[in-house]
């Protein structure tokens, strides 16, 4: 489905330089108030997503930092000069209440949220922020994977200049 104010792209990511190279793409795009919403199975590859967005941004600020999975810690933060990024994975979250404790949307204001599993907890997500960029990961065979982004707000325009 295509929500009105929104841009869509689909592409194929052939291994994991692919992956990178979109992440690489999106850090460029990072803007205060955004939110990344990461769907798709186990294995998937939005942890590894999250990590060549965040790494990319970090990098293009003379910064190299580990970006382990946050399906424990719940949310790891990082911070550059220009953007704080939080990564969170809600896959353990419960519900709802839980959500509130960690403290995504005071992230949502001072910088951008990447959010795993958001549909644990959807209605809450989506009210962090109007400018939102839905990615779906989907495992393909031989070891590919398909990725749908959705843009809407602000990520529909900067969605429509990407280029891979």
């Amino acid at each position: 489905m295509v929500v009105e104010n929104s841009h869509l792209l689909e592409v194929e990511l052939a291994d994991e330089e692919a992956t990178r190279s979109l992440g690489k793409a999106l850090a460029a795009r990072l803007q205060i108030g955004d939110l990344i919403l990461l769907r798709g199975d186990l294995g998937a590859g939005k942890t590894a997503l999250a990590r060549a967005i965040v790494q990319a941004h970090l990098a293009a600020h003379g910064i190299a930092e580990d970006v382990p999975s946050p399906t424990f810690t719940l949310v790891q933060t990082y911070e550059s000069p220009a953007l704080l990024i939080a990564h969170a994975d809600l896959y353990r979250i419960e519900g709802p209440e839980e959500l509130r404790e960690l403290g995504l949307a005071e992230f949502a204001d001072e910088g951008v949220v990447l959010v795993e599993w958001p549909e644990r907890a959807e209605a809450e997500i989506r009210r962090l922020s109007r400018d939102r960029l839905d990615i779906t990961l989907t495992l393909m065979p031989e070891g590919r994977r398909g990725a749908r982004l959705e843009g809407s707000g602000s990520w529909a325009a900067r969605l429509g200049g990407l280029s891979l």
